[in-house]
């Protein structure tokens, strides 16, 4: 779906290409630290690629932290602008549950 061929992943995640071709073959389980590795390249939560390769249940998510792990994978941002993003995105939600109750 990212449409990258091993050699471009291999170079965003520092994990090698014999590797990851092993690990696309089910010759290998790679460990947290590679998928977490894959998942920033991939702009997907670390959660969703452990889901992905079952390695944990797949449970439904609150809105909430669907949007916060958007946030926290989205490269284009720096870190600080993360930080400042999930500020407000909790503060607003914060205010709308304070609202509803």
């Amino acid at each position: 779906m990212a449409n990258l061929s091993l050699r471009q992943l291999s170079a965003l995640t520092d994990v090698s290409n014999p590797y990851l071709s092993q690990v696309e073959r089910g010759l290998h389980e790679p460990s947290v630290r590679v998928l977490k590795s894959i998942a920033d390249a991939l702009n997907v939560s670390a959660e969703t690629l452990f889901e992905q390769a079952g390695l944990i249940s797949s449970t439904e998510k609150p809105d909430e932290e669907a949007t916060e792990g958007a946030i926290r994978a989205d490269q284009r941002l720096t870190e600080s602008q993360r930080r400042a993003l999930l500020s407000v995105y909790r503060s607003y939600v914060e205010a709308n549950t304070e609202r509803t109750l």
